[in-house]
């Protein structure tokens, strides 16, 4: 007869630190007494998450692991609390979700039960959940928020549906095990989907593939590159369960219409961009110049304070030869730093500026006021109106591909991680950053500048400008 076949039980990548010593052994044991049977991937993947140094510390103070939907990572995360708790640790375990905060609650209560562990006190309230056992074990669930776990102290910090993780509510937690004199970090999720707010888990897992994270561990199952939803071994490299309770057929059912989903949920795909984006790299990339186009005419200068007035960016733009606007950001900083660097750059290129457009109400009329003292053109501030106009031709411009670039990463970034926000009482609208810590004023900036060039053509010069 032959075997059954099974997904891979060793992750596609994986990064852990060497130890010779691990408590995953013992874990295991108390789990499997429950009536449990741990598979061959969770028990390696318990073994490395519970390493230890020959003082006892953990290898790894912050671990990920990273697998498609319905693989059973949680009984991974199952069998650590449980450990953790017979040793008498104190443990947060946070989701996204209330519904699966209570779920994972339900779950290990059963297992302690079976364990013979002897429950203290137990509270089902749901955002409220914990168990405490005889011994000072004791667990807390907590649906995550940007305050939540506060003034709190704990050994094990659990992220549950890291994916979602955000860098506000990462703030409010992790230094809930600070005071621990041996504390742990589980990361543990699918990849971003197009729908996923949170970036603490990508930005771990780049750190992990860079070598850059310290005491850290990493397992994920993943294809690299978007892949053929029917492509069978594709689904046996990435779903470790696969013959072992997730099946062939309930693979197959999920595949439909939405390709792209398909990878990042069952697949394990990691995108590299946001797609709700209103611009995808690839529509940004193919206005991409490999080398600085022939300028000729004038040149426009958008400058755009950010709604918070934390920062200040200055683009500029103008026409090429072959009748393509292009465009490039000079220098974003911070507000404190003033606006000398602002008024220097707008008297260097005072014979050649044909306008300056200035937006932001925390800062328009302080600029006004010092290019003014330095004898500068007075500069736009265009109205609401102008400002949704400005916006409908940069869009028309990317779009229609007459819009060019020098790929500059911090443009192009937020480009790529931005969406439509609603301007007015017509239907008119601006942009927003969708990917947390991106300035949109970079892009507002350089929008600015584009309309301006189209906005206040000057049809008298026709000389080729040299930058």
């Amino acid at each position: 007869m032959a075997r059954k076949r099974i997904g891979s039980q060793k992750p596609t990548f994986s990064a852990r630190q060497p130890y010779s010593k691990s408590l995953g052994p013992e874990a295991i044991a108390l789990y499997e007494c429950t009536g449990r049977k741990a598979r061959k991937w969770q028990e390696i993947q318990v073994k490395d998450l519970m390493a230890i140094t020959p003082k006892g510390l953990w290898k790894h103070t912050k671990y990920g692991i990273a697998v498609p939907r319905q693989n059973g990572k949680n009984e991974i995360v199952l069998i650590r609390e449980l450990k953790g708790l017979e040793r008498g640790e104190k443990i947060i375990h946070t989701a996204h979700l209330t519904s699966t905060a209570h779920v994972a609650w339900e779950r290990l209560l059963d297992r302690v039960e079976k364990a013979g562990l002897v429950v203290v006190s137990s509270y089902k309230a749901r955002g409220k959940e914990h168990i405490e056992i005889e011994g000072g074990g004791k667990i807390e669930f907590r649906t995550r928020t940007n305050s939540g776990g506060l003034g709190e102290s704990f050994d094990l910090l659990v992220y549950d549906e890291a994916q979602e993780l955000t860098t506000d509510q990462d703030a409010a937690l992790k230094y809930t095990i600070a005071a621990s004199e041996n504390p742990q970090t589980i990361y543990t999720g699918t990849p971003p989907t197009t729908n996923s707010a949170g970036t603490v888990f990508k930005t771990f897992r780049d750190q992990i593939h860079k070598g850059t994270a310290r005491n850290a561990g990493w397992a994920e199952w993943s294809v690299s590159e978007r892949t053929d939803p029917w492509d069978r071994e594709a689904w046996y490299a990435t779903n470790p369960s696969l013959g072992q309770g997730l099946t062939e057929r309930t693979i197959a059912d999920e595949i439909g219409e939405d390709e792209l989903d398909f990878n990042i949920q069952r697949l394990g795909l990691w995108i590299e961009y946001n797609l709700k984006s209103t611009f995808t790299r690839q529509e940004w990339d193919r206005l991409l110049c490999k080398t600085l186009p022939e300028l000729t005419g004038r040149l426009y200068v958008g400058i755009k304070y950010n709604k918070d007035a934390e920062s200040v960016c200055l683009a500029v733009a103008a026409r090429t030869t072959d009748g393509r606007i292009f465009a490039e950001v000079v220098d974003r900083r911070e507000t404190r730093a003033g606006n000398g660097w602002i008024v220097d750059f707008c008297r260097r290129v005072a014979g050649h500026a044909r306008r300056i457009v200035v937006d932001g109400a925390s800062g328009q009329q302080l600029l006004a006021e010092d290019l003014k003292a330095a004898k500068v053109q007075k500069p736009y501030f265009p109205t609401v109106k102008e400002i949704i106009t400005a916006n409908a031709f940069f869009e028309q411009q990317v779009f229609g591909e007459t819009l060019c670039h020098m790929g500059q990463p911090a443009l192009r970034q937020i480009a790529e991680n931005c969406d439509h926000r609603p301007i007015g009482s017509n239907g008119g609208f601006g942009y927003k950053a969708i990917l947390e810590g991106a300035d949109i004023a970079l892009l507002e900036s350089v929008i600015l500048a584009v309309w301006a060039v189209e906005n206040f053509r000057d049809r008298a010069s026709g000389q080729t400008m040299s930058c």
